[in-house]
């Protein structure tokens, strides 16, 4: 299958829009455009043609474009089958285990409920790309708004047993805060704090795309079920991950 072209655009104060290009067929994907200008001058700049609009879930943020750009170039709308009705403009409804194909290049679609309980993302296991909105950030994941933390930490699980080369297109530059964060609960996990140097050295450059073996090593919340991050918050290390989870949430939508 083809390979895509993956282009970041960063918009508002820290969301992260990609254009994925498909050379063979020359189709073009947007995913999760908050605005349409930025776009359609990357596309102009590019000399793509947009197609299709993925939508992972149906927050302005990741939507507040779709009009527009469906007006200006015709592409296709896709999102969850189970958030049509608050995706703006959808086409094309996918849902759990079903593929998407842009031009050559396919895209499965996995349910990850738990920032909406709509959400979806996608993966191009052969471009070895993930589009996984609010789902996954680097060193963190999204406040949970509509699901449970069952939803949401099997919805983590599930992306985190993708392929370690997987690179994660996630939708927002939170790498520093979330590894502010995790300092606080793995102190002394050196994959952890390479991350956290590592973003310090960018300088305010992107820290997105990292990769699944990145995550798997140093993100608190793909670790729920390792023993020392369940002793940083108090619990016993058998403890059902479920809870170690929700008390990693909880502290860190008040830190």
């Amino acid at each position: 299958m083809a390979r895509l072209v993956v282009h970041q655009i960063a918009v508002l104060s820290d969301n992260y829009i990609y254009l994925a290009h498909e050379p063979e067929s020359g189709a073009t994907a947007v995913i999760d455009p908050a605005a349409a200008g930025p776009v359609l001058a990357a596309l102009a700049a590019k000399g793509w043609r947009l197609t299709h609009i993925l939508n992972t879930h149906h927050h302005g943020d990741h939507t507040g474009g779709n009009l527009e750009l469906k007006a200006a170039t015709g592409a296709q709308v896709v999102g969850a089958r189970k958030d049509a009705l608050r995706i703006p403009g959808i086409d094309i409804e996918v849902g759990e285990g079903e593929s998407f194909l842009l031009g050559h290049a396919a895209a499965m679609v996995m349910e990850t409920p738990g920032h909406t309980s709509g959400h979806i993302a996608f993966w191009f296991p052969d471009s070895h790309a993930l589009f996984c909105g609010d789902t996954l950030f680097s060193l963190g994941c999204g406040r949970m708004f509509e699901g449970t933390p069952t939803e949401m930490w099997h919805s983590l699980a599930r992306l985190r047993d993708l392929p370690g080369d997987t690179l994660v297109y996630c939708a927002h530059e939170y790498t520093a805060g979330n590894g502010r964060f995790a300092r606080l609960v793995e102190r002394d996990n050196p994959a952890m704090l390479a991350r956290v140097d590592e973003v310090a050295r960018l300088a305010g450059r992107p820290s997105v795309p990292s990769t699944l073996t990145q995550e798997r090593a140093a993100n608190p919340f793909l670790r729920a079920d390792v023993p020392a991050v369940a002793r940083a918050v108090g619990m016993d290390a058998g403890t059902d991950p479920i809870l170690v989870f929700a008390e990693l949430r909880r502290r860190k939508d008040v830190f």
